[in-house]
C-alpha cells in the first residue's frame, strides 16, 4: 500500500474534480482547491453525478457512493495543501499559469509532498524548475473522463529521482488506474501522436475534403476509433487542442506541428467544441 493517506487538488475543473473522485474513491483524504466557491461548488455537484450514475450501473456500492464526496472538502486557500503527501495541478494548460502556481506551492507544502502535474503536453522538467525540490515532481497525465479512463501517463522529468516515481505508480495502482512511464518530451507520447492526427483531420476540413461527419465516419468504420478525430476534438476542447500543438511546434521545431489556421479561427471566435456549444459539431448545453 501507499504510503500517501491525503491528497491536495489544485482546479476543481473537470479533470481536477475527477481526479479528487478517484482519490476519495481510493480512501485517500482529499483536498479540493480554487480559486472561487462558485467553482469548488460546481465541482462537488459534478462528482456527486459521477458517483449517482456509477452507483446506478452497479460500479460502485452504496456505502462507496456515499462515503467518497464525505472524504473531500474544498478551499480556496492553498495554504490548506501545507499536508497533502502529493499535491496535483490540474489548471488550466498554460505553462506561465502552472509555474506563477507552483512557485506559491513550493513555499509551505511539506518537504517530504510529491509534486504532480496533470499537464497533457509542457515539459515536466521546466515545470519542476519552479519548485525547490525538482526531484520530487513528476507529470500525471490523467485522461477524461478521469472516473472511468483507465491510463495514467506518469512523465519523468530529468531530475525526478526513482523514489517518486515508484511511489506515483503505486498510487496509480491505487486509483484503478494503470500507469505508463515515459520521458520528459513534448507532447510525451498520447499527444504527440493523437494531436498531429487531429489536425490533420483539421486540414481536411479546412481544404473541402470531406465534411466532419464524412471524417469521423471513415475513422470510426475504417479505423474501429469509438469515436471520430472531430467529435475528439469537440470534446477535449478547441482550445486545449491549439495550445498542445503550439507546444510541439515550439518543443521540436517541425513545421507538421503547424496548427490549422481553421482550428485558430474557430478558437478565435469561441467555438470551443462541446463545453462552448459548438466546435465541429453543435451541442446542448444545460
Amino acid at each position: 500500500m501507499s504510503k500517501i493517506k491525503t491528497m491536495a487538488v489544485i482546479g476543481a475543473g473537470t479533470m481536477g474534480s475527477g481526479i479528487a473522485q478517484v482519490g476519495a474513491s481510493a480512501g485517500l483524504s482529499v483536498k479540493l482547491f480554487d480559486t472561487t466557491q462558485e467553482s469548488l461548488n460546481q465541482a462537488n455537484k459534478r462528482i456527486k453525478e459521477s458517483v449517482e450514475r456509477m452507483e446506478k450501473k452497479n460500479a460502485l456500492a452504496h456505502d462507496q457512493a456515499i462515503a467518497i464526496p464525505e472524504r473531500i472538502s474544498t478551499s480556496t486557500d492553498l495554504a490548506g495543501a501545507a499536508d497533502a503527501g502529493i499535491v496535483i495541478e490540474a489548471v488550466f494548460e498554460d505553462e506561465t499559469i502552472k509555474r506563477q502556481l507552483w512557485l506559491k506551492l513550493t513555499a509551505f507544502c511539506r518537504q517530504d509532498a510529491i509534486f504532480a502535474s496533470n499537464t497533457s503536453s509542457i515539459s515536466i522538467t521546466q515545470l519542476a524548475s519552479s519548485v525547490s525540490r525538482p526531484e520530487r515532481f513528476i507529470g500525471m497525465h490523467f485522461f477524461n473522463p478521469v472516473p472511468v479512463m483507465k491510463l495514467i501517463e506518469v512523465i519523468r522529468g530529468n531530475r525526478t529521482d526513482d523514489e517518486t516515481c515508484s511511489a506515483v505508480m503505486e498510487l496509480s495502482k491505487e486509483f484503478g488506474k494503470t500507469p505508463i512511464e515515459v520521458n520528459d518530451y513534448p507532447g510525451f507520447i498520447s499527444n504527440r501522436v493523437l494531436m498531429p492526427m487531429i489536425n490533420e483531420a483539421i486540414f481536411a476540413v479546412y481544404e473541402g475534403v470531406a465534411k466532419p461527419e464524412a471524417i469521423d465516419e471513415i475513422f470510426k468504420l475504417g479505423m474501429a476509433h469509438p469515436m471520430g478525430p472531430l467529435t475528439l476534438a469537440d470534446f477535449i476542447g478547441l482550445d486545449v487542442c491549439l495550445n498542445i500543438l503550439e507546444v510541439l511546434q515550439k518543443g521540436f521545431g517541425e513545421p507538421k506541428y503547424r496548427p490549422c489556421p481553421l482550428l485558430r479561427q474557430m478558437v478565435a471566435a469561441g467555438k470551443l467544441g462541446r463545453k462552448s456549444g459548438q466546435g465541429f459539431y453543435r451541442y446542448e448545453r444545460k
